[in-house]
């Protein structure tokens, strides 16, 4: 006995050496994009450039040892220069006017509306996660390890799941990656936080204005306006329940794990005196999340944090994906909306789709993902009628919920509206 434990001690301060030397690799917190061309970016006339060359971010670079700690994740992607076009928000759609600042504490994001009226929002590429560093991570020197995270996300995976929602038939914002240097527009300011970075630009998921194909729009809400509007119209108001379940199983389709209800916007419809919101998802930061590594596997544990799974060629831990707003709105629906959806994803996403998709990514982006991710999509596909049938299950096992939606926490809405969309006419 006395053998095997100093066997484990050994092991456990191996162990601890190996975290140390590959969180001390990286001593950066934060890094903006790499631009091939240029070395001073400040004496670049970027009106003369209508594109650019760079890595999203040289942060994630690693040796082998930190891969097989941290995981390999998406670094190359991170590190390859890729061609981008060049942002002028002065001139962009005939000019914007910026409405507010917005995003969470790991993205900065601006909220824009052009001379017609459409909203739009500017999401950073890059996140800094060192406010998420908990004190006693900094304290132990492990912060790297939460900034180092961000490696497992996709620069650019949001514009191939707007590519696959097209084929899929699921509404998204259209973004597009663009590089948006510093320009007497932005002001100082704006220009020292969202100068000289890489975008996302889309459509905003709430509105006066429809961007969207749909006739009939009212206005396009967000989760806690679209109660409201519950709440003032009693048995009035609906959601489109199919195009809610097609879209939550594409979210498992993708590994897009992170999407609460602040996560989607409504175009609502109205005929006569009723509306019909149909879901369109913003934010997918999370798609196709790639977190790999003895480290982050341990931190992702279904018993340590159930609400980060990796995108693997299986689910492995269905209840890690529900969310308090799938039981909101998918109470009481029948499971053959579930399992008729699941066929029609299955129908559609044929490997011939999935591989036009991946036409929207840089060919040297390609190079590097295209193989992994494509066996991933098709062996969750081959078995989404299984994990409807599975999300259905845990959702009728749940109970009403108890207190408001993430976002909804400021809203004067019934008890009964507060438990389930339906629960109220």
């Amino acid at each position: 006995m006395k053998k095997l434990l100093w066997l484990v001690f050994i092991l456990l301060i191996g162990f601890i050496g190996l975290v140390y030397f590959s969180v001390s690799s990286t001593d950066k917190e934060f890094e903006t994009v790499t631009i091939q061309e240029f070395d001073d970016l400040e004496s670049i006339d970027f009106r003369r450039h209508d594109s650019v060359e760079l890595a999203a971010s040289s942060l994630y670079k690693a040796n082998k040892l930190k891969d097989i700690m941290q995981g390999e994740n998406y670094r190359e992607a991170w590190t390859t220069p890729v061609k981008v076009p060049v942002l002028f928000l002065d001139s962009l759609y005939g000019g914007m006017e910026i409405v507010k600042e917005g995003g969470g504490t790991q993205t900065h994001s601006l909220r824009l509306k052009d001379k017609n009226g459409f909203l739009y929002s500017l999401r950073s590429v890059n996140k800094n996660p060192s406010t998420h560093v908990p004190e006693f991570a900094r304290s132990l020197g492990l912060e790297n390890i939460v900034i180092d995270a961000i490696s497992a996300s996709h620069p650019y995976g949001a514009i191939l799941a707007a590519s696959l929602s097209e084929k899929a038939g699921v509404l998204h914002t259209h973004p597009k990656v663009v590089f948006v240097p510093n320009q007497e527009f932005l002001g100082k300011q704006y220009n020292e936080k969202y100068g000289n970075r890489l975008f996302l630009l889309e459509y905003e998921t709430e509105g006066e204005e429809n961007w969207t194909n749909y006739k009939n729009v009212y206005k396009i809400l967000d989760t806690k306006n679209l109660q409201e509007l519950k709440e003032e119209n009693p048995g009035q108001v609906s959601i489109d329940k199919n195009a809610f379940v097609r879209a939550r199983l594409f979210d498992m389709l993708i590994g897009d794990w992170d999407r609460h209800a602040k996560q989607w916007g409504w175009v609502v419809q109205k005929e006569g005196d009723t509306f019909t919101a149909i879901p369109v998802a913003g934010d997918r930061d999370n798609a196709f999340f790639n977190l790999g590594g003895v480290i982050p596997r341990i931190i992702s544990n279904k018993n340590i944090e159930p609400k980060v799974r990796p995108f693997e060629k299986e689910i492995n831990y269905m209840p890690g994906l529900v969310y308090p707003n799938d039981v909101y709105f998918l109470t009481n629906t029948p499971v053959e909306i579930f399992t008729a959806e699941a066929k029609k994803l299955q129908n559609v996403l044929t490997d011939d789709a999935i591989a036009d998709a991946f036409k929207v990514w840089p060919k040297n982006i390609t190079e590097h993902n295209r193989k992994e991710i494509t066996e991933k999509i098709k062996s969750r596909r081959d078995n989404l009628v299984k994990y409807a049938e599975e999300f259905h299950r845990i959702i009728s096992e749940k109970d009403l919920l108890n207190k408001p939606l993430k976002g909804s926490e400021d809203i004067k809405i019934s008890p009964e509206l507060t438990k389930c969309f339906e629960c109220t006419n």
